[in-house]
């Protein structure tokens, strides 16, 4: 099977079935996504198939029907962070770190759908995305200032 991840293209000998994350941690060795619950409840290993979030321990590689893959390890440009990334670590939002990529991927892909979120909207958005730490204000936070850099850019 031909996937393309962070702008490379990849073949790997896989079942249809298998998880896109395991394809993306065992055998390409991309480990930003991480394994949470897989039954796609809490947002560890959200990646963007597209531009859109999605939960990668649920989606069978077999169904990417030549989607685009964008994992945390391919969200920011060569020389500068995403937004969302920078915005991450001016609130200092990460504690133990665990849930952040998926954080992160969601919050970049619901910023490109409503660049102008309202504090209802942002905790809608993520409420998906558990964080066991509760830095919910911080995610909170981090995402109007990111949805602010967005705008000026």
């Amino acid at each position: 099977m031909r996937l393309t991840v962070n702008g490379t293209e990849y073949e790997v000998d896989v079942t249809p079935d298998m998880p896109l994350l395991w394809v993306l941690r065992d055998e390409l060795n991309i480990t930003g996504p991480k394994y949470g619950c897989g039954i796609a409840q809490c947002g560890a290993c959200t990646v963007h198939v597209d531009g859109l979030a999605v939960r990668s321990c649920q989606l069978a590689i077999g169904d990417l029907a030549g989607g685009e893959v964008t994992t945390i390890e391919g969200l920011a440009q060569p020389n500068s962070l995403h937004a969302v990334q920078e915005a991450w670590i001016e609130h200092q939002v990460a504690q133990c770190g665990y849930c952040q990529s998926g954080q992160i991927m969601q919050a970049a892909s619901f910023l490109d759908l409503n660049p102008t979120p309202t504090d209802e909207d942002i905790d809608t958005a993520m409420s998906a995305n558990l964080c066991r730490c509760g830095t919910y204000p911080r995610i909170r936070a981090a995402i109007h200032a990111a949805a602010k850099k967005l705008q000026e850019a």
